[in-house]
Parts: structure tokens; C-alpha cells; sequence
């Protein structure tokens, strides 16, 4: 009889040891880092119970107790669904899992947030040998789409399989909430930030802090301070592309972005009509005064299809103006990326809280103006 219970504790050692292992394997969405590293995993404990003569595999209740970084977080139940899927998938007895969640203690949280700052410390974005891509999003004026540009676009990098986020730098008119249909506020882990993620976007917004109808009279000194908490007091992991939705114009955040993503290209989005791809190389020039490359031109409302018929209700030409007048400046070329026609889904697709490429699903639609910003995305990863 010792020696029976003996082999049923070797047997349920060794199965939490092999659980333990494959739960190595979940990551954190948000923090992107395994849960046992993070010590989210308290226990495991596999527990025989009776089994008929027909069954081929031992059976075993499975308790893994689970603390979460913060109570009620978002995203608990895709944690402890991936737990549930680890354990049922063990291939070598029938186990039964038995999730039992609850949230860490000030201290404990308290020291996985050090941890990671101390692992992270300033701007991750700057650092020597990121590989995240960085484009701002420009323009010279508003009304020419810049923030719809950059929200359809974040959500095709995100669709086509891209790590994938997105901060509204445009403190004044901050758009991208609304887009995305986001009404929460990022997660606080001890002063450490989480970004909201809609459609498949990691989001960050001063919208998602001071309500709409509020507004923002920031200057200087504290609009770049803004910048620099966005990027380092958030979680943002190892993002494939980050996309910036600048203010419009050549103000402060532009320059700021530019002193603090020295690697970041932008791209300039302006209407075809002269008045506005003249205030576009505006924002294009700024390039000389800083060291950030201007990687192309996107022309928004180019044309309204009626019956049939290219409507060019804004003229022509202004994208390819702006194109020819950069590179003449900047001594490279900086192409003509896209240009994208007038469509009233993007606006009323955007005011139900969704990007106007993706469908009900969150998939790319197959409209041909997902298909455009589709290839746009595709050109910049080029």
C-alpha cells in the first residue's frame, strides 16, 4: 500500500513538473512574457482520481492556482483559457483542469514592476538594434484624413500578422480612440501603463484619459514630456511596427518626435488640391532640421467614384506635387506611396468603433480600399 501511494506521488510530481514546463509556454498578452516567469503560476497540483479497467491513460484532477498582475484584469479569461488548454493537451494522462484565480499583492506586483522597468529603463524605442519600425504620420494641415490614414493602416499591419501599435500623438485633436471604438482606460500596474488593444492594435491616447468634450491646452516642455511618458512609462513589448498620428502642422510634437525617435520615417498625408500639398512639403522639410527620413507620400480623397466615374472633387495632382518637391529638397527620392479615394465608410465605419479596412470579424475586408492599404502597409515593411 506504501508503495502504491509512493508511485501515485512520483507519477503526480512528475505531471506538475511537465506542467510546469508547458505553461512556460503561455504568454501574458499584455506584458508578452511567460506567466511562470512572472510568478503568475503559485501552484500545481495533479490529483489522482478513479479510473475504469477500459481507460488506456491514468486520470487526474488538475488545481493550478493563478494570481493575476491586477484584479479583474481584461484579459484573465484568454490567461486562464490558454492554462486550461495547456493542461487538457498533456499527452501522456486524461487531466481534468481546475483553475483557481486571483490577483498579486502590492509587494509581489510591486517587484515584477521594478523588474521590468529595471529590464527596460528608458524609451525601448531608441535603444541600439530595436527592430521596430517607426512611422509618424504627417500632414500640414487638418481636414486631409491623417488620423483615418493612420488607423486604417495600423489596423492592415495588425491584420496582415504584425505586432502591432499605434499612439495618438496628436494631443489637441486626438482621433484614434473613437476610431478603434475604445472607451476604457489603459491598465495602471504601479505607475507602469498597459495600452488598450482594440482590433488587434496596442493603443495609447491622452482621449483615453481626459474625455472627449475636455480641452487640452499643453505647450512645450510638457507636450514632449507627454511623448516620452507614452513611450516609456507603457508596456509596449517588442512591437513589429509603431505608428505615430502627429499633430498636424510643424509644432512641437513633430520636433519631439523627431529628438526622441531619431529612427522613426515619416510619412506626409495631404489632399490632391494645391493649397493643401503646399502646407504638406511644409511638413515634409521638417526632415532637414532633423534627422528623420521622409519615407513617402500618401494622397487621401483622391477621387469619388459616381456611376462609374473618378470624380476628382479636390482636383489632381497634389500627391505627386509634394512627391517631386521632397525629393528635389531632400536630395532622395520620396515616392508617391498610395492614393486613396473619397469614401463615406471610412467615416461612418469609424464613428461605429471600427476601422473601415477590417470587417465585422476583424479581418481585412475585401473592399479595394483595404486592398490599397494593404499594399501601402506591404510597401512600407519593403
Amino acid at each position: 500500500m506504501t508503495e502504491v501511494r509512493a508511485d501515485e506521488e512520483a507519477a503526480s510530481q512528475s505531471i506538475e513538473q511537465h506542467l510546469y514546463q508547458r505553461l512556460s509556454k503561455v504568454i501574458d498578452p499584455e506584458l508578452g512574457r511567460s506567466i511562470t516567469d512572472m510568478g503568475m503560476i503559485v501552484s500545481i497540483e495533479a490529483v489522482p482520481r478513479a479510473q475504469s479497467d477500459e481507460d488506456s491513460l491514468a486520470a487526474y484532477d488538475v488545481v493550478v492556482q493563478v494570481e493575476l498582475t491586477v484584479k479583474g484584469c481584461p484579459l484573465s479569461e484568454t490567461i486562464t483559457n490558454q492554462i486550461k488548454g495547456a493542461v487538457a493537451s498533456y499527452p501522456d494522462a486524461r487531466l481534468t483542469p481546475h483553475i483557481e484565480v486571483s490577483s498579486m499583492s502590492k509587494e509581489k506586483l510591486s517587484h515584477l514592476v521594478e523588474g521590468l522597468k529595471e529590464a527596460r529603463r528608458t524609451n525601448p524605442f531608441s535603444k541600439k538594434g530595436v527592430k521596430t519600425r517607426i512611422f509618424a504620420i504627417a500632414s500640414g494641415k487638418g481636414g486631409v484624413g491623417k488620423s483615418s490614414v493612420t488607423a486604417n493602416l495600423a489596423a492592415a499591419f495588425a491584420a496582415l500578422g504584425y505586432d502591432t501599435a499605434a499612439i495618438d500623438a496628436d494631443i489637441y485633436g486626438f482621433s484614434l480612440p473613437g476610431i478603434f471604438g475604445v472607451h476604457t482606460q489603459p491598465t495602471n500596474l504601479n505607475g507602469m501603463l498597459m495600452p488598450v488593444t482594440a482590433w488587434g492594435v496596442k493603443l495609447m491616447s491622452i482621449g483615453m484619459f481626459t474625455g472627449a468634450d475636455r480641452a487640452i491646452l499643453w505647450r512645450g516642455p510638457r507636450l514632449q514630456r507627454s511623448l516620452e511618458q507614452f513611450l516609456s512609462d507603457v508596456w509596449w513589448g517588442e512591437p513589429d511596427v509603431l505608428l505615430l498620428d502627429l499633430a498636424p502642422g510643424t509644432g512641437d510634437m513633430a520636433i519631439s518626435v523627431a529628438q526622441t525617435l531619431p529612427n522613426a520615417e515619416l510619412v506626409v498625408v495631404t489632399t490632391p488640391q494645391p493649397s493643401a500639398s503646399d502646407v504638406a512639403v511644409r511638413a515634409g522639410l521638417v526632415a532637414l532640421q532633423v534627422p528623420m527620413k521622409v519615407r513617402g507620400v500618401v494622397e487621401n480623397m483622391s477621387w469619388f467614384d459616381h456611376d462609374g466615374e473618378h470624380l476628382h472633387i479636390f482636383g489632381e495632382g497634389g500627391g505627386e506635387r509634394v512627391s517631386e518637391r521632397l525629393s528635389e529638397a531632400l536630395h532622395y527620392e520620396v515616392p508617391l506611396l498610395a492614393q486613396l479615394p473619397l469614401e463615406t465608410d471610412v467615416r461612418t465605419t469609424a464613428e461605429s468603433g471600427r476601422p473601415v479596412v477590417l470587417n465585422d470579424e476583424g479581418a481585412l475586408d475585401s473592399s479595394e480600399l483595404a486592398r490599397s492599404f494593404t499594399k501601402l502597409a506591404k510597401s512600407l515593411m519593403s
